[in-house]
């Protein structure tokens, strides 16, 4: 007599959003390779190493903001999230109108801006036109830009920034994106994170 089958047990929904968002940013690489940089999203483990940088939201108010380039489908959004950073405090740049959609699905009260990250737009200036950026997270692919690109996206950002306040980046690579002497600024860089894929480090300059 056959017995009854087991149900099926249901793939749990992080796993499925993982593979969901993997297959949307491989699709992306495949159609602007040198926009996306990466052919996968950051690792949370990565994620959490850049948001345990941004200064403490605890001493946020009504007018911080905290700046995200190039968030893709928004896991160093999320880690951002749950360090602490109110959402609404958010303003988030991204190039990708699907990553855009998605993104405003995901964080609602933070500000989706669809853009080039390395020329910001009138609306970015507007979003912060009054408020107090407490600092800039980036995932932007900068090695797929030139030296004076790279130079412009950091130095100007540490220049609307108070004296102090990070600017947050990854890297793969074993050189810096960015001398940190060529804009004026000092660079601590963190461990080699070996769980993520490929192993990745977190640079973050401050204005010197």
């Amino acid at each position: 007599m056959l017995g009854t089958p087991e149900p099926r047990q249901a793939t749990p929904l992080r796993k499925r959003k993982k593979v969901s968002d993997e297959a949307r940013f491989f699709r992306g690489w495949l159609q602007r390779p040198l926009v996306m940089g990466a052919v996968s999203p950051s690792s949370r483990t990565l994620g959490r190493a850049m948001a345990a940088y941004v200064p403490d939201p605890a001493d946020f108010d009504a007018d911080s903001r905290v700046l995200e380039l190039g968030p893709g489908t928004g896991v160093v959004t999320q880690c951002l999230v749950d360090q602490g950073v109110p959402e609404a405090a958010l303003v988030l740049v991204e190039y990708s109108p699907e990553f855009c959609i998605l993104l405003r699905a995901r964080f609602p009260a933070a500000l989706v801006i669809q853009g080039d990250a390395y020329a910001p737009s009138a609306a970015v200036t507007r979003a912060m036109d009054g408020k107090r950026l407490e600092a800039v997270v980036s995932s932007l692919p900068l090695f797929t830009k030139p030296d004076a690109k790279r130079e412009a996206v950091i130095g100007g950002s540490l220049s609307r920034m108070a004296r102090g306040a990070p600017f947050i980046q990854f890297s793969y690579a074993l050189t810096m994106p960015v001398k940190p002497e060529r804009i004026g600024a000092e660079l601590i860089t963190s461990p080699w994170i070996k769980r993520n894929l490929p192993p990745a480090r977190v640079l973050v300059y401050r204005s010197a």
